[in-house]
């Protein structure tokens, strides 16, 4: 397996020019701006996934690359409905094997343009949002969102042996959400609560274990990826 280092961006990612005209900039505080960040690294793992690493098992319990792939994929309409004001539980996951092996980042950013689009009017981030699992305002729907992109990204570079740059805000404000949603205690409970409510096709698998320890001085990605139940 060849190691890719993917500290240096070359692939295209979501723009974070946010004003309703198409002009200026998202602010620093915008939740807008750190879900772009995480969208803009999971694009560049993506796309250096080659066909051949499709089949590889991943971190993500019974999903290899191939399943890992069309799930964040399925992340990025979910998050495009709700900057639309559409039912983000409304249609059935993407059937991977639609998918050719060799477009699944044309695939990705196709549907993070669509999201760029959906969230460039600000009032998507006052709208109240409904999920079985919780009901918030879109700006606090979209901040849970960089910690699962920010994870599954993890679980990609990690079954396809990569080493990407992890952006320092990201890891936080997504660890941030990420512990107030996932306590330590309950975890499957609560993920049972959740689904029960769901169509049968549209039940994943637990994206989460039991956390597991590591050191106090872990990197800020490994003590992320450990409250999920992974092991860094």
């Amino acid at each position: 397996m060849t190691t890719t280092d993917t500290t240096t961006p070359s692939s295209p990612t979501p723009s974070t020019s946010g004003s309703p005209s198409g002009a200026g900039s998202l602010q620093p505080d915008d939740p807008r701006t750190v879900f772009a960040k995480a969208v803009g690294l999971a694009g560049w793992v993506i796309e250096a996934t080659t066909p051949d690493q499709l089949d590889l098992p991943t971190p993500c319990q019974a999903l290899d690359v191939r399943g890992l792939l069309g799930h964040l994929t399925d992340v990025m309409e979910r998050v495009r409905r709700i900057g639309a004001g559409e039912d983000p539980m409304g249609n059935e996951l993407l059937d991977v094997s639609t998918v050719a092996d060799d477009a699944w980042f044309d695939l990705f950013r196709s549907r993070a343009h669509a999201v760029q689009d959906a969230w460039t009017d600000p009032a998507a981030l006052e709208r109240t949002v409904v999920l079985p699992w919780a009901t918030t305002s879109g700006a606090g729907m979209l901040a849970n969102y960089p910690s699962e992109l920010t994870v599954h990204t993890w679980d990609l570079a990690t079954a396809t042996d990569q080493h990407p740059q992890w952006d320092d805000e990201v890891i936080a404000v997504g660890f941030d959400a990420i512990r107030r949603g996932l306590p330590v205690d309950g975890r499957q409970a609560r993920f049972d609560q959740i689904v029960a409510g769901l169509p049968a096709e549209l039940r994943p698998p637990p994206p989460f274990g039991e956390a597991v320890e590591v050191s106090d001085d872990a990197s800020a990605i490994d003590q992320l990826v450990a409250w999920t139940g992974r092991r860094p």
